[in-house]
């Protein structure tokens, strides 16, 4: 990754689980907070919860790529940790993309011509479900 750095200091990962703003969407949990530096750092975790090592090794490469095409437009100085869900595993690629784009969008941290839904083109993911769920309690009212 050209702008990025990885993240592998276990401090590090537990001071953003602890004091960090956290972000969730269907398949990954964001965790991220101001560093202070010029880089930004990324880490990327998968428990055992997604099954053996080659289901959880798919998943982190699956997001080291998503990360690897969005990386120009993510603001630098920031720590950011992204888990998988479960979710992940089934999810294809293009939903997975677009779905961590949008989380890196609604926290602020990627800009420019990959936060579509700035445009007005598509909302995140936490505001469709709750237009879903909005639009069903309204039906319920009828």
């Amino acid at each position: 990754m050209k702008y990025t750095v990885s993240l592998k200091d276990n401090r590090i990962f537990q001071k953003l689980y602890n004091r960090g703003k956290r972000s969730v969407s269907p398949y990954f949990a964001l965790y991220y907070r101001k560093n202070g530096k010029k880089q930004t750092r990324i880490g990327i975790t998968a428990s055992t919860k997604l099954g053996k090592a080659v289901v959880r090794n798919r998943v982190r490469r699956r997001i080291r790529e998503i990360i690897r095409l969005a990386e120009a437009g993510i603001s630098p100085g920031h720590d950011i940790v992204i888990v998988a869900r479960i979710r992940a595993i089934s999810g294809g690629f293009q939903e997975q993309k677009e779905d961590l784009q949008h989380l890196l969008c609604a926290c602020g941290l990627l800009s420019g011509v990959f936060c579509e839904h700035e445009k007005g083109a598509m909302k995140p993911p936490r505001e469709r479900v709750r237009e879903v769920r909005n639009e069903e309690d309204s039906h319920r009212n009828d």
